[in-house]
């Protein structure tokens, strides 16, 4: 199989994914297998909800979406074009997978696949219907793809390189017992948004979907913002109040209460709307309907601490203030070669 089959395949799954990306599901005639494959996979993302809470139709539908949309020909090729893709002998790459949003594993099983290696997927408890249904459909409509894929709830083995996602911790262990192996080990990243004062109602509006988005669990999603002395919160709490929806859905609402209940007790200066609060704190992952906020002094001052911390941040939204800024809204739309941590998942791949 080369690689144009495989850009191939993945062009034919985005296409059956795409059916399933907004709220109103609509079944296309031109689907290949769509007869066998249409609601077996309508009942796995009723599962995928059942199973975790914080997978709502809607988030889900979100993910489906993003997939949808860089599963085309035109997307797989601009993100390819600059590597030279010649794989002789394929190699066993294992995948441990984290849970927090929907999906969130599917760039490694895409960039093992499509450069050629086989997968072994482990996935969290916490995600794992949607994958080994898409990898199914994906073995049918190009069965060169037949064992290539594997999914384990096991001990790993017989792999020959590892990518890894975990927290600080996790990836302490992972770097110990995959030492002797060829790795990308990611850790616990933040993304932050840094404010001027200057921002239009759109930037602000599009800055809550960076926030509210999957509920804040993603690593994309913004949990901090930088604010200059003086800054007046009454924009940012008018741009945010389109979600208060939010705080009907009971796990939401539970870790809102509980938050706020360790803020007053604890005697934090805090300011809150009702569904989120804000409070100054030095950290970078805020917990679950809490925004933490940070003084600055200058931009410069700004960009050379941020450039020192850089390891615990996955984006910088912001406007005009560095040139690998994310635009405000779009944290949660990366494009295929918006590597996490940076890392550059095809080369490492190619290299093995």
């Amino acid at each position: 199989m080369n690689l144009q089959q495989r850009i191939n395949a993945f062009v034919k799954l985005g296409a059956f994914i795409n059916q399933f990306s907004s709220e109103t599901i609509q079944k296309h005639n031109n689907i290949p297998h769509n007869d066998l494959f249409f609601d077996g996979f309508k009942h796995q993302l009723k599962l995928a909800n059942e199973h975790n809470g914080w997978f709502t139709p809607k988030n889900i539908q979100f993910a489906l979406k993003g997939w949808a949309e860089s599963l085309q020909e035109k997307s797989l090729e601009k993100w390819l074009e600059s590597y030279t893709i010649e794989v002789n002998s394929s190699k066993q790459i294992a995948i441990i997978m984290a849970g927090n949003i929907p999906l969130v594993g599917f760039h490694d099983f895409l960039s093992v696949l499509i450069s050629g290696h086989h997968v072994l997927v482990k996935q969290s408890s916490n995600d794992k219907h949607i994958l080994p249904f898409l990898a199914k459909y994906l073995e049918y409509i190009e069965p060169s793809f037949k064992n290539t894929i594997t999914f384990t709830e096991g001990k790993l083995q017989g792999f020959d390189a590892v990518i890894a996602t975990g927290s600080n911790n996790t990836a302490r262990y992972f770097e110990y017992y995959f030492k002797d192996k060829p790795s990308i080990i990611r850790k616990n990243r933040n993304s932050v948004a840094v404010l001027t004062g200057e921002e239009s109602e759109t930037d602000m509006q599009n800055l809550s979907e960076d926030i509210f988005r999957y509920y804040g669990l993603g690593c994309r999603n913004v949990s901090k913002l930088f604010i200059p002395k003086g800054y007046e919160f009454d924009a940012f709490f008018k741009a945010m109040y389109p979600w208060n929806a939010i705080i009907n859905e009971a796990k939401y609402a539970n870790n809102y209460d509980y938050n706020k209940a360790v803020y007053l007790m604890s005697e934090f200066d805090m300011l809150e709307n009702g569904f989120l609060m804000i409070k100054e704190d030095p950290s970078y992952a805020s917990p679950i309907a809490t925004v933490f906020y940070e003084y600055y002094d200058s931009k410069t001052e700004l960009k050379t601490k941020l450039d020192a911390e850089k390891d615990n941040i996955q984006c910088i939204v912001a406007k005009d203030f560095t040139k690998n800024e994310i635009q405000f809204g779009n944290t949660q739309k990366p494009a295929l070669w918006e590597y996490a941590d940076n890392e550059d998942t095809i080369a490492f791949l190619l290299k093995i």
